[in-house]
């Protein structure tokens, strides 16, 4: 794979957009031996803010074409921002990097998502008005269009290929293969998907009284139409079971067509095999400790998942499987394999939130809320988390060392096992990490860009966010100046005079 610099990639980011002239590389995001992106988040010497990304392989490369297709057409459907390419510049080896403003929030940590609150019901509502979008969007932009068939084929072949590896213990293989053979729970109406949700993929903007909403997703590389359930599960995996009844709820309720009564159990069987995704991602990276690690994590979740059905047959009940065993598990888990794991999760700033005192009624009265939610309660969805206790979570060893977050793969089937195709940890692209190469004891707290200088479009940085506190906007990894000019590596947190 292709690696470059920061001040190569603000280099490039000059060459894509007239005008930008970079003064500072705000951060970067490090890159793993699975990441299929290279990102930098560049301020120029008008104060606005970009973020260039340069993708590492051809693969990759296709994606980020088909993504800012599908980005451009989105930006006229969606009533959230979304990054808006600005420009795109030819890179020596084929493929082009792309070049887009900058969106200002916070980074939502989803394990602490609560109950009732503001975040919790405009995440729902926001993705229930992308899984309501026409696929015909998302065919015109080329990117993968599956159906219900298709999908559950596509699902099937990769565990063909994940169980040649030898490394899936049989219990899971024997597991997964009953579930996917049950055509009745794969009947589903495909819909536009995001594809790589996450700690490091959802924004918001800071919270007033009511507290924070999503503003915006990030990171739609992995986009695609397919099972609803594939954004569903890493919520599933990552929230509390009253948190995902709020998000549930809200998303019900906002469907045009209510969600299918074995949506729910997909998004558990989904989540499940996330940990086989990454181990295959990890193979075909050639990193052989990181796939053994991820092994590991599924003999030891095999384990449970064994010990929980003995004892459901004991008392004389239907064993859950796997998503009950996983419950309680670390979320944590490094590069083997968490649903949730974003760029260096433990050191994101989840967005705090509050819940709403008047949590058991969720009011999403917009102009597009579907009359579905006054059917007869003989028809209703049951939006109620399936059980208290099937929060899905990955195995996580206390022992293991921690590794990089970077393998956590796109939720494409085939995406961890084609020759072709990428692994696209969104969090990674969009999501920089702390900034652990600037000392803790700076007090210089973080500028972000002048709105009245961010550029003119939906995804420009808007006032409510520019507070410039740390952990308030996307943390950074480093500090690159660009001109030496004497200005410090840190930007101020005023605005400095044009020049």
């Amino acid at each position: 794979m292709t690696s470059r610099g920061p001040l190569t990639l603000a280099a490039l980011a000059s060459a894509a957009v007239p005008g930008l002239d970079p003064d500072t590389v705000q951060g970067v995001v490090s890159s793993g031996p699975t990441d299929a992106f290279e990102v930098a988040f560049i301020q120029d010497r008008e104060h606005r803010r970009w973020v260039v990304r340069c993708p590492r392989t051809p693969a990759a490369s296709a994606q980020l074409e088909r993504s800012a297709a599908l980005l451009a057409v989105l930006a006229r459907r969606l009533t959230m921002p979304v990054p808006a390419v600005k420009g795109w510049v030819a890179l020596p080896e084929g493929g082009r990097a792309a070049v887009h403003s900058y969106l200002t929030g916070r980074l939502v940590g989803l394990e602490g998502i609560e109950a009732g609150s503001v975040l919790a019901r405009g995440l729902g509502r926001a993705l229930a008005h992308l899984h309501n979008l026409d696929t015909g969007m998302y065919e015109e932009a080329g990117v993968p269009v599956y159906d219900a068939a298709g999908y559950r084929a596509r699902r099937l072949a990769e565990l063909d290929r994940a169980a040649a590896t030898g490394r899936v213990p049989t219990g899971l293989l024997g597991r997964w293969e009953r579930v996917l053979d049950d055509e009745t729970l794969w009947t589903f109406t495909a819909t536009p998907t995001h594809g790589d949700l996450s700690t490091g993929t959802i924004l918001a903007t800071p919270g007033d009284d009511e507290g924070p909403d999503v503003k915006s997703f990030l990171g739609w590389e992995s986009a695609q139409v397919a099972d609803p359930a594939d954004d569903i599960a890493p919520l599933l995996a990552a929230l509390d079971g009253e948190a995902f009844d709020t998000v549930m709820e809200a998303y019900a309720h906002t469907r045009v067509e209510r969600p299918d009564r074995n949506l729910h159990r997909r998004a558990e069987v989904i989540a499940e095999m996330q940990l086989v995704r990454t181990m295959m991602s990890l193979v075909g990276a050639g990193d052989v400790e990181g796939a053994e690690a991820s092994a590991a994590q599924l003999r030891r979740l095999d384990e449970r998942v064994a010990r929980d059905e003995e004892a459901a047959r004991a008392h004389g009940q239907t064993p859950k499987g796997a998503a009950d065993a996983a419950t309680g598990a670390a979320t944590a888990t490094g590069a083997a394999g968490g649903t949730t794991g974003g760029a260096d999760t433990t050191e994101t700033q989840p967005v705090a939130t509050r819940a709403d005192e008047d949590s058991s009624t969720e009011s999403t009265q917009s102009g597009d809320a579907p009359a579905a939610a006054s059917a007869d309660e003989d028809d209703a969805v049951q939006v109620e988390h399936p059980a208290r206790v099937t929060r899905v979570a990955p195995v996580a060893d206390a022992d293991a060392p921690a590794r990089d977050a970077g393998a956590q793969d796109s939720t494409d089937p085939d995406a961890t096992t084609d020759s072709d195709s990428t692994d696209s940890d969104s969090s990674r692209r969009d999501a920089p990490a702390s900034q652990s190469s600037e000392p803790d004891t700076d007090p210089t707290p973080r500028a972000v860009a002048d709105p009245a200088d961010a550029p003119a479009d939906d995804a420009a940085a808007d006032p409510d966010t520019t507070d410039g506190a740390r952990g308030d906007d996307h943390e950074t990894a480093e500090i690159v100046a660009i001109n030496d000019d004497g200005d410090d590596d840190v930007v101020p947190p005023g605005p400095r005079p044009r020049r």
